[in-house]
C-alpha cells in the first residue's frame, strides 16, 4: 500500500493546494503593500499625461443655422443707414431648470455679428449682480464713484427667458429578446424628443417699458435615440457575453444658440424696419444643410476635396491659378496641400471667422462650397455645377435680391485689382436724404470695408490741393484690418480718435484707400513714407497716390477705392429763419 504522502491528488487534495497558493500570493501582496511605491519608476508612464490630456480633434467655430442670416442682417442694416445704437440685455434665465446655458452671452455674440459692417449696435456691459461681478466691474464701480469715467445710457435692452423645456414629449421604445438553453439574444431601440421654448422682447431703456410688437416666441425640438444588441451564450462550462450599441443626443447648447440668433434677428429687424425675412430664407438655414454637405464631403476623395476648395479659392482671389496641386507623396485621408495652398487656406479661414488650420477640413469645405448649393424643386439641397467625383465648380449662384442702397451723393472711383478678387467698399456714414453737399466746418465720417484681411492706407485730398495720409497714424500704426469689418474714419466711437475730419474749403474733397496683402510702406516713394496727418509735398491729387501704388504693386497687386463729396460755404441764418415759429 503506497505511503500517504505519495497518494495521487484526489478531489479533497485539489482545494487544499489552491488554498495554499492563494495564501502564499496573498501574503506576498500584503507584504508588498507595506512598502511604499516608488514614483520614479512611473516616470515614463506619467510623462505621457500632458499629451494624453489634450483634445484629439481641432476646435471649430460655433455656428448655428442662422449664422449666415446674421451676416445678411449686418449688410441690410448698413444699407439702411442704421446709426449706432447703445443696447444692453438682462440675464436670460431658465425657469425650466433644464437648459443651463449662457444665453446672454449668445445675445451679445449675435448683436456683434450684426454690427461688423454696419456698426449698428454697441453693447453696454455693466453687471449689478454681486455674484457675477469681476475685476472689470469692480474697477468700473470705483471709477464711477470717483467721477473718473462715464457710462452712456443705453437706448434699448433685451429681455427674455427660457420659458419651458418639455422633456420626452414623445417617446418610442422597442425591446425584444430570445432565450434558449445555451444562448440569450436581446435587441432594444428608443427614440424621444424634447421641446425648448425661448421668449425674448425688446424694451425702451429710458422708460423701462417693453415695446409692443417687438417680441419673439420660438421653440426648437431636440431629440435623442439609441440602439443596442445583447448576446449571451455558454460554451461548455464557460459563459460569453457581448453587448454593442449606438446612441445620439442633440444637446441644448446648439439648440439655444439657434433660438437666440433667430430671436435677435426678428427683434432687430422689426425695430429697424428692414425686410429681415429675406435673411431668413437662405439655403444655409436649412436644418440639413451641413449634414448634406458632410455627406458630399465623405463621398469624394481627398484629392477631389482639395481641387474643389482650391478652385473656389482661386475664384475668390486667394490663390493664383495653377497653385492648387496636392502633394503626390501623401496618402492620408486628408492629402497635404502645397505651401501656397496652405497659406491661401489660412487666410481664407481667418477671413471667414474659422479656426485657422491651413488644411482642407470639413468646416473649410463647407465655407468654400456653400454658394454652390441650392434648393431643388422638391425642397431638398442640390449641388450646382460640381459633383463628388470631379472638381468643376461653375460660378456660384447669385446672392439674394439686392437690398435698397443708401442715397448716393458722392462719386467713387475703383483702382487696382478687379472686384472679383478683393473688394474695398467705402461710404460716407453721415449722409442724409436729399443731401447734396457739406458745409465748411462740418464733420465728415467715412467707413472702409475690405473683403479680405489686408493692409490699408487711406489719404485725404481737400479742395486746396493738400493731400495727407489718414491711415496708418499714431493711433493705428500698423494699418492691418480684418476682413468684412468696417473701419471708421475717423473712429467716432472712440473718445480719442486720433483726428477729426472737417470740410475745409469750398470745392471738391475726397478720400482714397488702398488695400494690399503686405505692408506698402517699404515699396512706396519716400514722399509717401512721411508722418501721417501732414501735407505730402509734390502731390495734389489722389490720382497721383494711385499711380504710386500701381507702380509699386502692379495693376493686380492692390485694390483701391475713392469717394468724393462737395463742400459749400457755411450758410448764415436769416432773420426769418432765426425767429421762433409763431404759436398756433
Amino acid at each position: 500500500m503506497p505511503s500517504p504522502h505519495l497518494a495521487p491528488a484526489g478531489p479533497l487534495h485539489r482545494p487544499l493546494r489552491w488554498g495554499i497558493l492563494v495564501a502564499i500570493f496573498g501574503s506576498l501582496w500584503l507584504s508588498g503593500c507595506t512598502i511604499p511605491m516608488d514614483p520614479r519608476k512611473d516616470q515614463p508612464f506619467q510623462e505621457r499625461a500632458s499629451i494624453t490630456d489634450r483634445p484629439a480633434t481641432r476646435p471649430t467655430r460655433s455656428i448655428s443655422s442662422f449664422s449666415d442670416s446674421l451676416v445678411c442682417m449686418d449688410h441690410m442694416l448698413r444699407d439702411a443707414q442704421q446709426p449706432t445704437t447703445l443696447i444692453t440685455s438682462k440675464q436670460i434665465p431658465d425657469y425650466s431648470g433644464r437648459v443651463a446655458v449662457a444665453s446672454k452671452d449668445m445675445v451679445i455674440t449675435a448683436l456683434s455679428q450684426m454690427s461688423r459692417l454696419s456698426n449698428a449696435f454697441r453693447f453696454v456691459d455693466y453687471e449689478v449682480d454681486i455674484a457675477r461681478q469681476d475685476t472689470v466691474q469692480n474697477l468700473t464701480t470705483i471709477l464711477l464713484n470717483n467721477n473718473q469715467i462715464q457710462l452712456q445710457r443705453p437706448a434699448l435692452y433685451i429681455s427674455g427667458a427660457v420659458s419651458f423645456a418639455d422633456q420626452n414629449v414623445i417617446n418610442n421604445r422597442f425591446d425584444t429578446g430570445l432565450s434558449g438553453p445555451r444562448v440569450d439574444l436581446g435587441y432594444s431601440q428608443s427614440r424621444n424628443a424634447t421641446i425648448i421654448g425661448l421668449e425674448m422682447h425688446l424694451g425702451d431703456f429710458r422708460t423701462r417699458t417693453l415695446i409692443p410688437g417687438l417680441d419673439s416666441a420660438n421653440e426648437v425640438i431636440v431629440g435623442s435615440g439609441g440602439q443596442g444588441v445583447d448576446l449571451a451564450g455558454r460554451i461548455g462550462t464557460y459563459g460569453v457575453q457581448f453587448n454593442v450599441g449606438r446612441d445620439y443626443t442633440q444637446g441644448a447648447g446648439s439648440a439655444m444658440r439657434t433660438l437666440v440668433d433667430l430671436a435677435t434677428i426678428e427683434l432687430v429687424g422689426k425695430w429697424a424696419r428692414v425686410p429681415y425675412w429675406q435673411c431668413l430664407t437662405l439655403e444655409q438655414n436649412h436644418p440639413d444643410f451641413q449634414r448634406q454637405l458632410r455627406d458630399w464631403y465623405d463621398e469624394g476623395s481627398a484629392s477631389v476635396r482639395i481641387q474643389l476648395v482650391a478652385r473656389s479659392l482661386t475664384s475668390r482671389g486667394y490663390l493664383a491659378a495653377g497653385a492648387s496641386s496636392a502633394s503626390p507623396s501623401s496618402s492620408s485621408s486628408l492629402a497635404e496641400p502645397n505651401p501656397q495652398l496652405r497659406a491661401a487656406l489660412a487666410r481664407f479661414q481667418a477671413d471667414n471667422g474659422m479656426v485657422v488650420t491651413g488644411v482642407v477640413d470639413f468646416p473649410t469645405y463647407e465655407r468654400a462650397l456653400r454658394h454652390f448649393v441650392d434648393l431643388a424643386a422638391d425642397g431638398t439641397l442640390a449641388r450646382i455645377g460640381w459633383s463628388s467625383t470631379h472638381a468643376e465648380p461653375v460660378q456660384p449662384k447669385p446672392e439674394a435680391a439686392d437690398q435698397p442702397t443708401k442715397p448716393v451723393v458722392t462719386s467713387a472711383l475703383m483702382y487696382g485689382a478687379p472686384a472679383a478678387e478683393r473688394t474695398l467698399n467705402m461710404q460716407i456714414e453721415n449722409v442724409l436724404l436729399d443731401r447734396t453737399a457739406f458745409e465748411v466746418g462740418e464733420q465728415i465720417f467715412l467707413s472702409a470695408t475690405v473683403s479680405r484681411a489686408s493692409f490699408l492706407q487711406c489719404y485725404l485730398a481737400d479742395a486746396t490741393g493738400t493731400v495727407m495720409r489718414l491711415l496708418p497714424n499714431q493711433a493705428n500704426t500698423v494699418g492691418w484690418v480684418s476682413a468684412n469689418q468696417a473701419v471708421r474714419i475717423p473712429d467716432w466711437m472712440s473718445p480719442n480718435p486720433g483726428f477729426v475730419m472737417d470740410a475745409a474749403s469750398p470745392g471738391r474733397e475726397g478720400v482714397a484707400c488702398f488695400a494690399t496683402d503686405e505692408d506698402s510702406t517699404a515699396k512706396l516713394p519716400d514722399d509717401l513714407r512721411g508722418p501721417a496727418l501732414k501735407a505730402i509735398q509734390g502731390i495734389r491729387t489722389l490720382e497721383k497716390i494711385n499711380e504710386a501704388f500701381a507702380k509699386a504693386w502692379g495693376s493686380t497687386g492692390y485694390t483701391g477705392n475713392a469717394v468724393y463729396w462737395n463742400v459749400v460755404p457755411r450758410r448764415t441764418p436769416t432773420a426769418a429763419s432765426a425767429a421762433p415759429a409763431p404759436r398756433k
